[in-house]
């Protein structure tokens, strides 16, 4: 196909209109800051508190507990029912307190013993959380993920 000169010239003139260029936007405002959220305070969390760990699902309670918290990182405990009080590791990160408890005889597996790790917030005046049980078999179910929450007692 061959394409006239005069076609040519009016399709590189239609190519190369100049337009106007678009005005420049105007600088977009700061995104307001995101309030971060207090720090977790071992001395508000201080108290006895009634502990339950649930299935992954929520819907099964597993265990229920004592959990005692002191105003600092030693003295902290978790006890079972008719089971001496066994010491919690605990640290402040942010907003959450991380503890660990073990190894100790689980208290779903006999003659297995258990290492729980966890994490636990503050939300609405309870202690909010996720632990993860390592059970000292190995087997297919060696690691069991939990939901806990701990109500302080009156």
């Amino acid at each position: 196909m061959r394409v006239s000169r005069s076609a040519m010239l009016f399709a590189l003139a239609a190519c190369g209109t100049k337009e106007k260029a678009p005005e420049a936007m105007p600088a977009a405002e700061p995104a307001p800051a995101v309030a971060a959220a207090p720090a977790f305070s071992l001395a508000d969390a201080a108290g006895t508190w009634t502990y339950v760990a649930r299935s992954a699902t929520g819907d099964t309670v597993l265990v229920t507990a004592t959990l005692t918290a002191a105003a600092d990182a030693a003295g902290w405990t978790l006890t079972f029912p008719n089971r001496p009080p066994l010491p919690m590791k605990v640290t402040v990160s942010g907003d959450s307190v991380l503890t660990s408890v073990g190894p100790y005889e689980s208290v779903l597996r006999k003659g297995v013993t258990v290492t729980t790790e966890g994490a636990a917030r503050m939300v609405d005046g309870k202690l909010v959380g996720r632990s993860t049980a390592h059970y000292s078999v190995a087997t297919a179910d060696s690691v069991r993920s939990l939901i806990t929450e701990a109500t302080r007692k009156p």
